[in-house]
């Protein structure tokens, strides 16, 4: 491949070379997805394990012990799976994005190519994983007789909307942490952190009014209430369409800025890594 180097139209050639250079994007993401789950036992089988495991912890601590209500008469475990699918996608997604540029030091350093490209073929391979831990589903299904409703089909719609937000946060956090190394310890404590306030263990009609404006900063409260609503048929209020519209407005303006920061300091990245 010949790159002509063009004074003055950096930001139009970068653009263009993004799609000369997808074939280095299937090559990350597919060397991302095997180096995951070299040299373990059971392999990518520990996609289903982990948000299994969770899902189990989480129904008997919430629904056993703490008695929280469902959504009508939905499984309380569905109801717990069908959260954990798009959260355990985000939190894989930001940890391994906001590391890429770290790990990819060496290739960075080398030679030339839209360094886009290394957090967005992490988060395809996490979105590799999501689609493996998805099968679970169907068998939670089949075991307690469920039968999604019609909505199901607006699926992809929030599949592409949990991919954004991953990509969108991690990619402001990868080009933070490329030049303050104590992200790297602060990020596992934010996903930690956003997996108790956000409505993966419960439904967010638990959470009193006076606490929905707060609640519904988190852009994950939207993406979760979407989906659950896809697959088990939740009541759609104001409420919910409220949480989906921040949702999709704070996931923008992340989106937005974290493209602006990150090619701004992308030039940086070889002297600095």
């Amino acid at each position: 491949m010949q790159v002509i180097i063009e004074p003055g139209r950096t930001e139009k050639n970068y653009w263009k070379d993004l799609w000369r250079y997808r074939e280095l994007f299937y090559i990350l993401a597919w060397r991302d997805v095997k180096v995951r789950y070299k040299q373990t036992v059971i392999g990518v089988l520990w996609s289903i394990i982990r948000p299994l495991l969770t899902m189990l912890v989480f129904t008997i601590i919430f629904s056993k012990i703490a008695k929280l209500p469902t959504d009508g008469t939905v499984p309380y475990a569905i109801l717990v799976y069908t959260a954990m699918l798009p959260w355990q996608f985000f939190s894989t997604a930001l940890t391994e994005s906001s590391n890429s540029l770290i790990i990819n030091s060496n290739l960075i350093s080398k030679i030339y190519f839209p360094r886009l490209i290394i957090p967005v073929s992490a988060v395809m391979a996490s979105f590799v994983d999501f689609m493996i831990s998805f099968i679970i589903l169907f068998g939670l299904m089949v075991y307690y007789h469920y039968t999604p409703p019609l909505q199901i089909l607006l699926l992809p719609f929030f599949l592409i909307f949990v991919f954004i937000t991953s990509f969108s946060l991690g990619l402001y956090l990868t080009a933070v942490n490329v030049k303050y190394r104590d992200f790297r310890y602060i990020i596992p404590f934010i996903v930690q952190f956003g997996l108790y306030i956000s409505p993966v263990g419960f439904s967010s009609n638990v959470i009193p009014q006076k606490w929905r404006m707060l609640y519904n900063l988190n852009p994950m409260v939207g993406v979760i209430d979407g989906f659950r609503w896809c697959i088990t048929g939740s009541s759609f209020t104001q409420q919910t369409s409220n949480s989906m519209l921040l949702s999709m407005f704070i996931t923008l303006v992340t989106l937005i800025f974290g493209i602006y920061y990150f090619r701004k300091t992308e030039k940086t990245f070889a002297d600095i890594i």
